[in-house]
Protein backbone atom coordinates (compact mmCIF):
# COMPACT_ATOMS: atom_id res chain seq x y z
CA UNK A 1 0.00 0.00 0.00
CA UNK A 2 2.93 2.59 0.70
CA UNK A 3 4.48 2.34 -2.51
CA UNK A 4 0.69 2.56 -4.31
CA UNK A 5 0.36 5.68 -1.99
CA UNK A 6 3.93 6.60 -3.38
CA UNK A 7 2.86 6.26 -6.95
CA UNK A 8 -0.56 8.34 -6.72
CA UNK A 9 1.40 11.39 -4.62
CA UNK A 10 4.09 11.19 -7.21
CA UNK A 11 1.30 10.73 -10.27
CA UNK A 12 -0.61 13.62 -9.13
CA UNK A 13 2.54 15.65 -8.54
CA UNK A 14 3.59 15.86 -11.86
CA UNK A 15 0.28 16.48 -13.45
CA UNK A 16 -0.50 19.32 -11.04
CA UNK A 17 2.75 20.54 -11.62
CA UNK A 18 3.12 20.66 -15.35
CA UNK A 19 -0.52 21.24 -15.48
CA UNK A 20 -1.03 24.35 -13.40
CA UNK A 21 2.49 25.20 -14.23
CA UNK A 22 1.78 25.37 -17.94
CA UNK A 23 -1.44 27.69 -17.53
CA UNK A 24 1.27 30.09 -15.62
CA UNK A 25 4.24 29.79 -18.19
CA UNK A 26 1.19 30.66 -20.94
CA UNK A 27 0.26 33.62 -19.12
CA UNK A 28 3.89 34.90 -18.91
CA UNK A 29 4.35 34.40 -23.12
CA UNK A 30 1.02 35.60 -24.03
CA UNK A 31 -1.17 34.16 -26.50
CA UNK A 32 -4.00 33.06 -26.60
CA UNK A 33 -5.10 30.46 -29.17
CA UNK A 34 -1.14 29.12 -29.04
CA UNK A 35 -1.85 29.05 -25.46
CA UNK A 36 -4.80 26.51 -25.51
CA UNK A 37 -2.59 23.97 -27.25
CA UNK A 38 -0.03 24.28 -25.05
CA UNK A 39 -1.85 23.78 -21.93
CA UNK A 40 -3.77 21.12 -23.44
CA UNK A 41 -0.95 18.92 -24.71
CA UNK A 42 1.51 19.86 -21.51
CA UNK A 43 -1.55 18.79 -18.99
CA UNK A 44 -2.50 15.40 -21.39
CA UNK A 45 1.44 14.39 -21.94
CA UNK A 46 1.70 14.58 -17.98
CA UNK A 47 -1.27 12.85 -17.16
CA UNK A 48 -0.51 9.70 -20.06
CA UNK A 49 3.39 9.92 -19.12
CA UNK A 50 2.20 9.48 -14.86
CA UNK A 51 -0.57 6.63 -16.18
CA UNK A 52 1.82 4.39 -17.66
CA UNK A 53 4.57 5.06 -15.31
CA UNK A 54 2.52 4.15 -12.45
CA UNK A 55 -0.73 1.95 -13.74
CA UNK A 56 1.31 -1.46 -12.88
CA UNK A 57 2.07 0.04 -9.39
CA UNK A 58 -1.39 1.52 -8.35
CA UNK A 59 -3.44 1.97 -11.36
CA UNK A 60 -2.65 5.34 -12.06
CA UNK A 61 -5.17 6.93 -10.76
CA UNK A 62 -3.62 10.39 -10.08
CA UNK A 63 -7.68 11.40 -9.76
CA UNK A 64 -10.25 11.12 -7.35
CA UNK A 65 -12.92 11.39 -9.52
CA UNK A 66 -11.16 7.70 -10.72
CA UNK A 67 -10.66 6.76 -7.63
CA UNK A 68 -14.24 7.26 -6.78
CA UNK A 69 -15.36 5.80 -9.58
CA UNK A 70 -13.71 2.50 -8.99
CA UNK A 71 -14.63 2.27 -5.49
CA UNK A 72 -18.26 2.76 -6.84
CA UNK A 73 -17.98 -0.29 -9.05
CA UNK A 74 -16.47 -2.07 -6.21
CA UNK A 75 -12.92 -2.36 -7.97
CA UNK A 76 -11.22 -0.96 -5.28
CA UNK A 77 -11.64 -0.90 -0.95
CA UNK A 78 -13.05 2.02 0.99
CA UNK A 79 -9.96 1.74 2.79
CA UNK A 80 -7.14 1.88 -0.11
CA UNK A 81 -9.93 4.97 -1.74
CA UNK A 82 -9.73 7.09 1.07
CA UNK A 83 -6.43 6.71 1.16
CA UNK A 84 -5.53 7.25 -2.70
CA UNK A 85 -7.72 10.30 -2.33
CA UNK A 86 -5.51 11.93 0.22
CA UNK A 87 -2.73 11.08 -1.57
CA UNK A 88 -3.60 12.70 -4.52
CA UNK A 89 -4.76 15.85 -2.73
CA UNK A 90 -1.22 15.91 -1.03
CA UNK A 91 0.44 15.44 -4.33
CA UNK A 92 -1.84 18.38 -5.78
CA UNK A 93 -0.99 20.42 -3.20
CA UNK A 94 2.95 19.84 -2.72
CA UNK A 95 2.96 20.48 -6.49
CA UNK A 96 1.09 23.77 -6.08
CA UNK A 97 3.85 24.59 -2.90
CA UNK A 98 6.46 24.31 -5.04
CA UNK A 99 5.22 26.42 -7.83
CA UNK A 100 4.55 28.86 -5.54
CA UNK A 101 7.97 28.91 -4.70
CA UNK A 102 10.13 28.36 -7.55
CA UNK A 103 7.89 31.53 -9.49
CA UNK A 104 7.95 34.95 -8.48
CA UNK A 105 4.25 35.93 -6.99
CA UNK A 106 3.91 38.71 -9.33
CA UNK A 107 3.58 36.00 -11.98
CA UNK A 108 1.77 33.04 -10.83
CA UNK A 109 -0.66 35.44 -9.63
CA UNK A 110 -1.90 37.26 -12.20
CA UNK A 111 -2.78 33.35 -13.50
CA UNK A 112 -3.64 32.06 -10.22
CA UNK A 113 -1.69 29.91 -9.36
CA UNK A 114 -3.14 28.13 -12.56
CA UNK A 115 -5.97 27.42 -10.57
CA UNK A 116 -8.93 26.22 -12.77
CA UNK A 117 -11.81 29.26 -12.58
CA UNK A 118 -15.02 29.66 -14.38
CA UNK A 119 -15.33 31.74 -17.04
CA UNK A 120 -17.86 34.78 -16.30
CA UNK A 121 -19.28 33.93 -19.92
CA UNK A 122 -21.15 30.91 -17.73
CA UNK A 123 -22.78 29.83 -14.43
CA UNK A 124 -21.41 27.63 -12.28
CA UNK A 125 -24.10 25.66 -13.10
CA UNK A 126 -22.79 25.43 -16.72
CA UNK A 127 -19.58 24.37 -15.36
CA UNK A 128 -20.25 21.86 -13.79
CA UNK A 129 -22.06 20.12 -16.41
CA UNK A 130 -19.35 20.62 -18.60
CA UNK A 131 -16.90 18.94 -15.70
CA UNK A 132 -18.95 16.30 -16.05
CA UNK A 133 -19.45 15.92 -19.42
CA UNK A 134 -15.64 16.16 -20.13
CA UNK A 135 -14.52 13.84 -17.09
CA UNK A 136 -17.45 11.00 -18.71
CA UNK A 137 -15.38 10.90 -21.37
CA UNK A 138 -12.14 10.41 -19.49
CA UNK A 139 -13.21 7.59 -16.93
CA UNK A 140 -15.10 5.55 -19.71
CA UNK A 141 -11.57 5.75 -21.30
CA UNK A 142 -9.70 4.68 -18.20
CA UNK A 143 -12.32 1.71 -17.73
CA UNK A 144 -12.33 0.55 -21.13
CA UNK A 145 -8.96 0.80 -22.01
CA UNK A 146 -7.44 -0.01 -17.83
CA UNK A 147 -9.77 -1.18 -16.23
CA UNK A 148 -12.04 -3.77 -18.37
CA UNK A 149 -9.72 -7.14 -19.18
CA UNK A 150 -10.95 -7.36 -22.65
CA UNK A 151 -9.93 -4.01 -23.46
CA UNK A 152 -7.43 -4.06 -27.02
CA UNK A 153 -5.21 -1.34 -25.74
CA UNK A 154 -4.50 -2.14 -22.28
CA UNK A 155 -0.82 -1.82 -22.53
CA UNK A 156 -1.10 1.49 -24.15
CA UNK A 157 -3.96 2.67 -21.74
CA UNK A 158 -1.79 6.41 -20.81
CA UNK A 159 -1.47 7.46 -24.29
CA UNK A 160 -5.27 6.66 -24.99
CA UNK A 161 -6.11 8.41 -21.58
CA UNK A 162 -3.80 11.21 -22.11
CA UNK A 163 -5.46 12.03 -25.44
CA UNK A 164 -8.74 12.18 -23.71
CA UNK A 165 -7.58 15.12 -21.73
CA UNK A 166 -6.17 16.85 -24.60
CA UNK A 167 -9.32 16.76 -26.29
CA UNK A 168 -10.78 17.58 -22.68
CA UNK A 169 -8.44 20.95 -22.67
CA UNK A 170 -9.33 22.27 -25.86
CA UNK A 171 -13.19 22.06 -25.46
CA UNK A 172 -13.49 23.42 -21.95
CA UNK A 173 -10.70 25.28 -20.49
CA UNK A 174 -11.69 28.22 -22.12
CA UNK A 175 -15.05 27.60 -19.67
CA UNK A 176 -14.43 25.69 -16.74
CA UNK A 177 -10.73 25.38 -17.16
CA UNK A 178 -11.15 21.59 -17.86
CA UNK A 179 -9.95 20.85 -14.54
CA UNK A 180 -12.28 16.98 -14.85
CA UNK A 181 -10.00 16.49 -11.83
CA UNK A 182 -10.41 17.53 -8.23
CA UNK A 183 -6.96 17.12 -7.35
CA UNK A 184 -6.20 19.55 -10.47
CA UNK A 185 -8.54 22.52 -8.80
CA UNK A 186 -7.81 22.04 -4.86
CA UNK A 187 -4.05 21.86 -4.74
CA UNK A 188 -3.59 25.77 -6.44
CA UNK A 189 -6.44 26.48 -4.81
CA UNK A 190 -5.38 26.11 -1.24
CA UNK A 191 -1.61 27.69 -1.96
CA UNK A 192 -2.76 30.64 -3.88
CA UNK A 193 -5.96 31.26 -2.16
CA UNK A 194 -8.14 31.08 -4.71
CA UNK A 195 -11.78 29.35 -4.17
CA UNK A 196 -14.10 30.87 -6.15
CA UNK A 197 -16.42 27.66 -7.29
CA UNK A 198 -13.74 25.50 -5.72
CA UNK A 199 -17.04 22.91 -5.32
CA UNK A 200 -17.88 23.52 -8.92
CA UNK A 201 -14.44 20.79 -9.40
CA UNK A 202 -15.50 18.61 -6.98
CA UNK A 203 -19.51 18.00 -7.69
CA UNK A 204 -18.60 17.79 -11.90
CA UNK A 205 -15.90 15.72 -12.09
CA UNK A 206 -17.48 13.28 -9.56
CA UNK A 207 -20.83 13.02 -10.55
CA UNK A 208 -19.63 12.01 -14.12
CA UNK A 209 -16.91 10.18 -13.14
CA UNK A 210 -18.98 7.55 -11.31
CA UNK A 211 -22.00 7.98 -13.89
CA UNK A 212 -19.22 6.63 -16.41
CA UNK A 213 -18.06 3.77 -14.48
CA UNK A 214 -21.73 2.94 -13.40
CA UNK A 215 -22.49 2.65 -17.33
CA UNK A 216 -19.27 0.93 -18.83
CA UNK A 217 -19.17 -1.86 -15.23
CA UNK A 218 -23.09 -2.27 -15.39
CA UNK A 219 -23.48 -2.65 -19.35
CA UNK A 220 -20.10 -3.38 -21.03
CA UNK A 221 -17.83 -4.94 -18.29
CA UNK A 222 -20.08 -7.22 -16.38
CA UNK A 223 -21.16 -9.22 -19.10
CA UNK A 224 -17.96 -9.26 -20.45
CA UNK A 225 -16.65 -11.17 -17.47
CA UNK A 226 -20.07 -13.23 -17.39
CA UNK A 227 -18.22 -15.44 -20.30
CA UNK A 228 -15.89 -17.73 -18.72
CA UNK A 229 -12.29 -17.01 -20.64
CA UNK A 230 -9.27 -19.24 -20.53
CA UNK A 231 -6.25 -16.33 -20.28
CA UNK A 232 -5.82 -14.02 -17.35
CA UNK A 233 -6.69 -10.51 -17.18
CA UNK A 234 -3.46 -8.16 -18.51
CA UNK A 235 -3.17 -6.45 -15.71
CA UNK A 236 -4.83 -5.58 -12.33
CA UNK A 237 -8.87 -5.19 -11.79
CA UNK A 238 -9.67 -1.58 -11.72
CA UNK A 239 -6.46 -0.12 -10.87
CA UNK A 240 -4.88 -1.41 -7.93
CA UNK A 241 -7.14 -4.43 -6.82
CA UNK A 242 -7.02 -8.14 -8.61
CA UNK A 243 -8.82 -8.82 -11.16
CA UNK A 244 -10.80 -11.81 -11.39
CA UNK A 245 -10.66 -14.33 -13.92
CA UNK A 246 -11.02 -18.53 -14.93
CA UNK A 247 -7.58 -19.82 -14.19
CA UNK A 248 -7.36 -22.79 -16.95
CA UNK A 249 -7.77 -26.22 -16.11
CA UNK A 250 -4.70 -28.03 -14.58
CA UNK A 251 -2.94 -24.39 -13.69
CA UNK A 252 -5.04 -24.33 -10.33
CA UNK A 253 -1.77 -23.63 -8.21
CA UNK A 254 0.64 -21.98 -10.37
Amino acid sequence: MSQRLLAEFVGTFTLIFIGAGSIIAVGQAGGAGAGLVTVAIAYGLATAAMVSATGHVSGGHINPAVTIGAWVTQKISSKDAIGYIVAQVAGGVAAAGVIRAAIPEAIWRSSNLGTPLVSPSISNGQAILIEAVLTFFLVWVVFGTAVDPEGAFGKIAGLAIGFVVIMGVMMGWPFSGAAMNPARSIGPALVGGFFDGWWVYWIGPIAGGVLAASLYDSGILRPHLATPVTEPAHGVGAHGEEGDHVVPEGHEHE
